[in-house]
């Protein structure tokens, strides 16, 4: 029996065409779980499990709430020092 391997591919009507060949004979029957894909180079499965946990509860505010803390990040905290 071959192991599970997650694909990627691109549904085109009722087929799915497949972006790498999946090493299995032609008319082989398969069992599937499908996933919709997130915008390639974004953050890695793990973080997207977790970061998914917020988004039923995710608030345009959160954003500006985010914003507000990368800007203050981003100004100098640090203290002149006398010569």
């Amino acid at each position: 029996m071959i192991s599970p391997s997650n694909l990627r591919g691109v549904i085109r009507g009722k087929t799915i065409e497949l972006t790498n060949d999946p090493g299995l004979k032609e008319g082989q029957e398969v069992e599937i779980t499908l996933r919709p894909m997130t915008k390639a180079g974004s953050w890695g499965t793990g973080l997207q499990r977790c970061a998914g946990a917020l988004a039923d509860s995710w608030q345009p505010e959160d954003d500006s709430i985010l914003e507000q803390i990368q800007d203050s990040r981003k100004r100098s905290t640090g203290r002149d020092l006398p010569s």
